[in-house]
């Protein structure tokens, strides 16, 4: 799929391919740096049970080491996260020389920043290599506490989501959603 350039031209599949994936590296190293300097922020800013209240009870600054999942689940299975995430990294890369979507790109630079994000933490942060806890302060009215890496994930999971039910492929081609199987 040929897409216009500036000067009217088209450009190549593999011109297109490598402006999205500058786009992906861009959004992903963007999001990557602002999550790790929120979070060398929070435990600097927060540490010693500080918080900062932001909109009355419903969103709150508060330091949380989570050696888990989301709220905290899985505690004992730091390990088993920490080879997620970087599955997740290894998959998304594998994944990023074949995109040509706009759409995709956006989608896979936020899960790729998210999952770099908490996988930085899991290998760097204490009690050690491989079993570091997270970094989380966004407190969401005492129901969850998240980080940046974590808002990355979902709005790529919430776009990922929209991208398929659209049926747009990798290659920005427009797909439509199987509701009956082919006739023979």
């Amino acid at each position: 799929m040929n897409e216009p350039t500036t000067d009217g031209e088209t450009a190549t599949p593999a011109a297109v391919g490598r402006r999205r994936l500058v786009l992906l590296g861009v959004i992903a190293a963007a999001v990557l740096a602002v999550d790790q300097l929120s979070k060398a922020w929070a435990v600097a800013a927060l540490s010693g049970g500080r918080s900062i209240p932001l909109i009355d009870s419903l969103l709150e600054l508060r330091l949380v080491r989570n050696p888990g999942a989301a709220f905290s689940m899985g505690e004992s299975l730091t390990w088993a996260f920490t080879l997620l995430s970087a599955a997740v990294v290894v998959a998304v890369v594998f994944l990023a020389r074949r995109v040509r979507s706009t759409t995709w790109a956006v989608v896979l630079g936020l899960l790729l920043a998210g999952a770099a994000g908490n996988l930085v933490d899991r290998l760097f942060r204490p009690p050690g290599f491989g079993q570091g806890h997270v970094v989380d302060f966004i407190d969401y009215a005492g129901q969850f506490v998240g980080n940046v890496a974590d808002v990355a994930i979902v709005l790529a999971t919430v776009a990922l989501v929209v991208t398929v039910l659209r049926g747009t492929s990798l290659d920005g081609t427009p797909g439509r959603m199987r509701t009956e199987p082919d006739e023979d």
